[in-house]
């Protein structure tokens, strides 16, 4: 690309680009992208792997945007989706508790009730149940 700007004061570039092989449109795109770092957008990335980062790797794009708008920084989610995209930041939700199954019955433990939940008075069985 500094070739054709060097040689485009005796050619045209459109003819450069064509011996080049490349495009006009990605000269000049090239040509007017910005050299200097976005100092307002690496400030954000920062702030966006802190609050990854303190959240343990769980929050999304969605919980991000809304810490940072309660500090009063005006963002909306697709920004800061591209953010943790080009952080390389990956959401990890944790997964629901699996309950253990009982597979077979407990001959150590003999089944007294027999699920005959109505009796004639009150105080005559006890049941309880472990919920976890």
């Amino acid at each position: 690309h500094t070739l054709i700007r060097q040689l485009s004061a005796h050619e045209p570039v459109d003819f450069l680009c064509e011996v080049f092989e490349i495009t006009r449109s990605t000269y000049y795109a090239h040509r007017h992208k910005r050299r200097t770092p976005d100092v307002e957008r690496l400030k954000l990335r920062s702030r966006v792997n802190e609050l990854f980062t303190q959240g343990r790797g769980a929050p999304g794009s969605r919980s991000i945007k809304l810490m940072l708008q309660d500090e009063g920084e005006k963002i909306g989610r697709f920004k800061v989706r591209s953010l943790m995209r080009e952080l390389s930041l990956v959401s990890k939700q944790p997964g629901s508790h699996a309950y253990k199954k009982a597979t077979v019955e407990r001959p150590d433990i003999p089944n007294v009730l027999n699920r005959a939940f109505d009796v004639d008075a009150p105080n005559q069985v006890w049941c309880g149940d472990i919920t976890y």
